[in-house]
């Protein structure tokens, strides 16, 4: 995890196996977002974030998990979520960032929206290496 001091709470790790999953994540953010006191806008904004990343880390990755903790840095409270797979990974990271390219049905929106969404955005993938997305939306 970048440099941040982890909440006393801890770190909370969902699998994602199935589209349920994907919705617990989701819910888990939310919690940790209300938790933390973002704003109604800035937690929908990360769960919808939250919601792109954990669809993809099941279409594109296979599979994986989330993870999601309540941060500080600075004075300042957030939300940290990181999904990971072991997927195909992604080969032209340039390309898999830009508006409206799809290695699948979608709206070429996932990756280049949640990155929008957010406040951090990181993201590490390789062919064949599987890929990590991580994101924090900060507390205002």
């Amino acid at each position: 995890m970048k440099e941040y001091d982890v909440d006393a709470g801890q770190v909370e790790t969902i699998l994602i196996t199935t589209s349920g999953d994907v919705v617990k994540a989701r819910q888990a953010v939310r919690t940790q977002a209300q938790r933390t006191g973002l704003s109604l806008v800035n937690q929908t904004k990360l769960v919808t974030a939250a919601s792109e990343l954990g669809r993809n880390t099941l279409l594109y990755g296979g599979g994986g998990r989330a993870r999601i903790a309540v941060v500080a840095q600075g004075g300042r409270k957030g939300v940290w979520a990181r999904f990971e797979d072991e997927g195909p990974g992604i080969a032209d990271m340039d390309l898999a960032l830009t508006d409206g390219w799809t290695s699948g049905n979608g709206m070429g929106l996932g990756l280049s929206g949640a990155r929008r969404l957010v406040d951090e955005f990181e993201i590490e993938s390789a062919a064949g290496r599987g890929t990590t997305v991580s994101v924090v939306k900060w507390a205002r």
